[in-house]
């Protein structure tokens, strides 16, 4: 936390994402049991994007998510403890699709994509540094996640294709720098 502070005190327009990782509903909490509690309390009321899944959401707003309505409260109450954009990870709306949920004080967007059968270990860090920097490009939470979703899943698809476990990013570098925008974000307030 003092480097985001060093950081933003040597440029006021510098923001911090907080990828919380903390667990996800298949496995439950997986790091040290000291570690989200300084998650929740000091890193993200610090933090200017958080991308939680929707495990971690519920435990930083000690709130239970699942239906897409009960996402979007429990994004509403992390925002209020200071994050101004939510990106929730990995929702599972649909039973064969994976989605994005994208919160701000100006609405909420989501995209969903076909889901791979796979689980690959990085795409969470892809998935915060994409958003994050197609944010800060476009402005749009809307864009940002219609180009996110594109790369991202063109990474886990090169990544499946390849039979490898470490993420395919070179091989899908094209798809990463000019994302393809081919799943629908659908503005859901």
């Amino acid at each position: 936390m003092d480097a985001v502070e060093q950081v933003k005190a040597a440029n006021p327009r510098a923001t911090y994402t907080c990828d919380p990782v903390i667990g996800n509903a298949t496995s439950g909490c997986f790091v040290d049991p000291a570690i989200p509690p300084i998650i929740r309390e000091q890193v993200v009321p610090r933090a200017d994007i958080i991308t939680p899944n929707q495990f971690e959401l519920g435990f930083l707003t000690d709130t239970s998510p699942l239906s897409l309505e009960e996402t979007l409260a429990s994004a509403d109450l992390a925002r209020a403890m200071g994050p101004t954009t939510v990106l929730v990870t990995s929702t599972l709306f649909s039973e064969d699709a994976i989605g994005m949920l994208a919160v701000n004080g100006d609405g909420a967007w989501l995209v969903e994509t076909p889901r791979l059968p796979m689980k690959a270990n990085g795409s969470g860090d892809i998935t915060a540094a994409m958003f994050t920097a197609h944010l800060h490009d476009t402005g749009s939470p809307a864009e940002a996640l219609a180009r996110t979703a594109s790369a991202v899943f063109a990474v886990l698809k090169e990544t499946l294709e390849s039979g490898e476990r470490e993420l395919r990013l070179i091989a899908a570098r094209d798809a990463i720098a000019n994302p393809a925008c081919e799943f629908e974000v659908r503005q859901v307030r």
